[in-house]
């Protein structure tokens, strides 16, 4: 019956994956080379995500639970959001390009999904407070967000290179009722913040709910944070069939710790005809030591809880990453993506800071929509694929935010162009 029904009317609720990890939380069979994900914690932590494991498979299927995020995602963050046919784009390309607008969820992002839900789930867990890291700062804001809606006392963890360059993000915060901790150690990005936003965690576990912004860390969160942003594939592949009445050739999206892409990837992964491509930040290029190429140049490893792809020296010593985007600057990716790239389950790619600008740009002036310099990622992919694989195709890309936040950083570096 519920297929009948418009997608404004059907209530997104989970469903299991043929990919999720076991109780542990690592994907993959006992055969694979290496078992991604885990719980790589210290003691003090690991009965408080244990606990979260069971809380959270206790409402993972519950219509009850859902139907109050649906609630919000509805009347609060508006969704379903739309999905764009890019006629300029597609025209220029000989194609079919779609867009699916994350962009135009309230506070601008993707990330505003794991936020409203996860918050739910701490407020049915008693929790008081909530703190998060934030890279580009829109994580960060989504938590404010709902922190504010909920009646939360709020901290945030970011690192003072990403504060600089997102000082709109770190106001909106603020005006929020959040606390912003600018991280000082290490590389001041988002790695850092998440090392400080752990070690605080270890210490106020008991009051405090962790919303960690993608599907990285300690089991549970990188299958709870997939499971919750893959509202945006569930939305898409209805949507698409609606207007194309088949599904697309491929889904493109930027990968930073990968959550907006598990979010499109996951409603078409068992699809054969459907080749779902991440795009990582390629910096100033693989060659060099500045980009954030986990998958392409890293080597497995753990951080922040998890065993992933990591960019890391000789000695394991983690390496800087570095991205034009704040929301890519990491050296690690979700154990979900690693466990898809052993297996060639993905196809993974990169682009550089330079094909990044000119997406922007080209976006921004070709259809009337800025995106954010991480979503300028995935739509630069476009023009670095061989036309066989463009020219009548249907590709679907994740627009996974806006370029608001981006505009004093694209002020500066395209000061030239439109001096």
């Amino acid at each position: 019956m519920q297929n009948n029904l418009s997608l404004n009317e059907k209530i997104y609720i989970p469903t299991p994956s043929p990919h999720d990890p076991d109780n542990n939380g690592h994907f993959g069979s006992e055969d694979d080379k290496h078992r991604f994900g885990g719980r790589f914690v210290p003691e003090t932590l690991m009965p408080v995500l244990e606990q979260l494991r069971l809380d959270y498979e206790a409402v993972r299927f519950d219509k009850d639970f859902w139907s109050e995020i649906d609630y919000y995602y509805k009347n609060y963050v508006g969704r379903p959001s739309a999905l764009y046919f890019a006629q300029n784009l597609s025209k220029e390309l000989n194609a079919k390009i779609y867009l699916k607008r994350e962009d135009l969820n309230h506070t601008g992002a993707h990330k505003i999904n794991h936020c409203i839900a996860q918050a739910v789930l701490a407020k049915h867990l008693g929790k008081k407070k909530v703190i998060a890291e934030t890279g580009a700062g829109q994580h960060g804001v989504a938590t404010a967000t709902v922190a504010a809606l909920f009646g939360l006392e709020c901290e945030i963890f970011m690192g003072a290179k990403d504060v600089k360059r997102q000082e709109l993000n770190v106001f909106r915060m603020k005006l929020l009722g959040a606390k912003v901790h600018s991280v000082n150690s290490g590389s001041q990005s988002l790695k850092d913040a998440m090392n400080d936003a752990i070690r605080h965690w270890v210490t106020n576990a008991r009051d405090t709910y962790y919303i960690i912004g993608t599907v990285a860390g300690p089991h549970p969160y990188p299958m709870m944070v997939r499971d919750i942003q893959s509202i945006i594939g569930w939305e898409a592949k209805q949507q698409l069939d609606a207007v194309e009445s088949c599904l697309p050739d491929k889904v493109i999206a930027c990968i930073g710790g990968g959550s907006n892409a598990l979010g499109i990837f996951n409603h078409f992964i068992e699809d054969d005809s459907v080749e779902c491509i991440g795009i990582e930040a390629g910096g100033l290029g693989v060659e060099t030591n500045k980009h954030g190429c986990s998958l392409e140049k890293g080597n497995p490893g753990v951080l922040h809880g998890q065993l992933s792809y990591l960019l890391q020296d000789e000695d394991g010593q983690i390496q800087e990453a570095h991205s034009i985007s704040a929301g890519l600057d990491y050296p690690g990716i979700g154990p979900e993506h690693a466990y898809f790239k052993d297996n060639n389950i993905v196809t993974y790619n990169h682009i550089t800071d330079d094909e990044a600008m000119e997406a922007f740009v080209w976006l921004s002036q070709a259809e009337g929509i800025i995106p954010a310099f991480e979503s300028s990622h995935a739509v630069a992919y476009l023009k670095k694929m061989k036309p066989e694989e463009v020219e009548g195709k249907i590709i679907l890309i994740n627009l996974s935010g806006r370029g608001d936040k981006d505009m004093i950083q694209a002020q500066t570096i395209l000061a030239e162009q439109f001096r």
